[in-house]
């Protein structure tokens, strides 16, 4: 990792993590978003037995840096069960917000890095 702010921001997923509401696929996925001015804000899976109903953990916490009045984002944190990427409606609801670094880990693993324009190179844009 770059620096111990990545640090940070891949516990504050770890711990989010824990309070995923996934009883339908046991998959819990924890993300924390990292604003410009060094705030964090989490969130995670939320599953229903109305299966598109379901949200995202890195949606989750864009809705809450939003929420929060926060546009400006330079980092996003996803730990999961397995090895994952945010999916591609999580990427390209990110991408309104710019290129940011995507750090992707497994709860006791070596996280990979990825730039959010290499996971989406082609985002959709109305411009």
């Amino acid at each position: 990792m770059p620096d111990t702010k990545y640090a940070q921001l891949l516990e504050a997923a770890r711990e989010a993590r824990e309070n995923a509401y996934a009883p339908y696929s046991h998959f819990q996925v924890g993300a924390a978003l990292l604003s410009r001015d060094g705030r964090i804000f989490t969130g995670v899976n939320l599953e229903n037995a109305s299966y598109p109903a379901g949200l995202c953990a890195e949606r989750a916490a864009l809705a809450a840096a939003v929420t929060a009045g926060i546009r400006e984002f330079s980092a996003l944190a996803v730990c999961a069960g397995g090895q994952v990427t945010p999916c591609g409606l999580c990427r390209q609801a990110l991408s309104e917000f710019g290129d940011m670094d995507v750090i992707c880990a497994v709860p006791s693993g070596e996280p990979r890095l990825f730039r959010l324009s290499e996971l989406l190179p082609a985002a959709f844009r109305l411009d």
